[in-house]
């Protein structure tokens, strides 16, 4: 297992040396992580990551060899190494489950700890929940659109770096696909493998028609036959119809059987080999497709008809096509001096770089079984359902909406992870986790699942938030 400490910038750590020789190394800070925007222009994010940032968190340990690196590059002085060689994070964490709808500007993850532990852990923590996040949308997605199908995941081949496949075909199972042709994830995470065959197997035989009966004699319970390698309807059809015919004639019992499409005019080519399986007898053969698929071109596809039931999907899932990155960002909203709360701010010309200041809680508003709006407060606020609900928009502050009490019900999302250092979060299966997942979409109104131009959930910020936003913004300027 590798060490993963100095999977950091640089940056990390010269400013934790800097907070060490300013007496700030036990001082302290409150951190929120947030994303600015919903990827693929979507109604909503799925939170994913959260174990990846666990066992990473749990295994935080600078190494004799580390710490000699560090030392080789001049820029660390030696009572800070000593320090860096019995460091271990002590601090606090409360994050969303792993599988919750999120959305834009919502602390979805905060980290209570000193300035040191706070700061080391920026990087790795956000590239994990970065990717993870994005891959499972883009996942979720494609379930969307394909809700009763079968979605594999193809594209390990594709992804750019081992963990990237490896961790993109976990998030891809919480965003709602039901198995991975990545041999190692599904040792790693129980995720369900499957796949069939290259064309090098139909071209390394004699004919396609004896390719097609090794392959379906030999694996009976998967007999999935690749048929584009030369003429799909004219060849690759008949041939795997008739080494189907042949075998059970032979008192082969199949469980799952039937055949791929790679290439081609999908929609026209599956409907027309529908017609030939079922012609054969063959109803329960099973049509899959694949070749560079995603949510738009699946949905296009079933809006003409394909009889596709089984989709392998690949590069434009793990690649994460439409969206290159997610844009998730750790900052400061807190820090402690002498044990009172002082908030901090991010203030810039671009509005929606403005942070929100102070330590927050994150509510859920739901009416009807589905989300009506998510409300960020100050950690000392409560919202029970028991009164009178005002819901405005900070920025166009006639927008307001009050719910009658009763007429609502409120979820508080974040839950503790770590306290002193200590993981109090019992981790999920992945199988639960994808469970959860599937009913957090439903949660969704249809109109926020849209693939394009989809509506936004409101996410509201209380009075007393606003007004502690104001007043810095306030301070700020006199400073100015």
């Amino acid at each position: 297992m590798r060490n993963l400490t100095l999977l950091t910038d640089l940056y990390q750590l010269t400013m934790m040396q800097g907070w060490y020789f300013a007496g700030k190394s036990n001082q302290k800070a409150v951190f929120d992580r947030f994303y600015r925007n919903n990827p693929y222009h979507g109604g909503y994010t799925i939170f994913a990551g959260l174990e990846h940032v666990i066992r990473y968190i749990k295994e935080l340990s600078f190494t004799e060899e580390d710490i000699e690196y560090l030392r080789s590059l001049g820029i660390f002085k030696e009572d800070f190494l000593n320090y860096l060689l019995h460091f271990q994070f002590t601090g606090d964490m409360w994050s969303v489950p792993e599988g919750t709808v999120v959305f834009p500007g919502e602390p979805l993850l905060i980290v209570q700890a000193n300035f040191m532990e706070a700061q080391l852990i920026e990087t790795a923590l956000s590239m994990f929940l970065n990717h993870e996040s994005l891959i499972c949308t883009k996942a979720s997605r494609m379930r969307t659109v394909a809700p009763e199908d079968i979605l594999m995941e193809f594209g390990l081949r594709r992804s750019h770096g081992a963990d990237a496949g490896i961790y993109g075909a976990r998030a891809a199972v919480i965003g709602g696909f039901d198995a991975t042709s990545n041999v190692i994830a599904g040792k790693m995470f129980g995720i369900p493998v499957a796949g069939t065959m290259a064309h090098s197997w139909v071209m390394s035989f004699s004919s396609e028609l004896d390719s097609f009966r090794e392959y379906a004699r030999q694996y009976p319970g998967n007999a999935i036959l690749l048929v584009d390698t030369y003429n799909s309807l004219q060849s690759g059809v008949p041939n795997a119809i008739k080494a189907f015919k042949e075998l059970m004639a032979s008192g082969v019992k199949f469980g799952k059987y039937g055949i791929r499409f790679d290439s081609g005019d999908l929609a026209y080519l599956s409907k027309e080999a529908r017609k030939m399986l079922d012609q054969a007898g063959l109803k329960e053969a099973v049509i899959s497709g694949s070749n560079d698929l995603d949510e738009h071109i699946i949905r296009d596809l079933k809006m003409q008809g394909a009889k596709i039931t089984v989709w392998g999907v690949g590069t434009k899932l793990i690649t994460s096509e439409g969206s290159s990155s997610l844009g998730g960002v750790y900052k400061l909203a807190a820090e402690y001096d002498e044990g009172k709360i002082i908030p901090k701010m991010k203030i810039s010309d671009n509005v929606e770089k403005i942070t929100n200041p102070g330590i927050k809680k994150l509510f859920r508003i739901y009416q009807q079984g589905k989300i009506k709006a998510d409300l960020i407060t100050l950690a000392d606020e409560t919202i029970d359902g028991k009164h009178d609900l005002l819901l405005s928009d900070e920025t166009h502050i006639w927008k307001k909406t009050v719910l009658s009490k009763g007429s609502y019900t409120v979820r508080e999302m974040l839950v503790p992870i770590f306290t002193n250092g200590n993981c109090v979060y019992k981790q999920p299966s992945l199988q639960e986790i994808k469970v959860y997942a599937h009913s957090e979409m439903e949660t969704l109104w249809d109109e926020f699942k849209r693939l394009t131009n989809p509506d936004k959930i409101k996410v509201d910020l209380s009075e007393k938030l606003v007004a502690l936003k104001k007043q810095l913004l306030y301070e700020a300027k006199q400073e100015w």
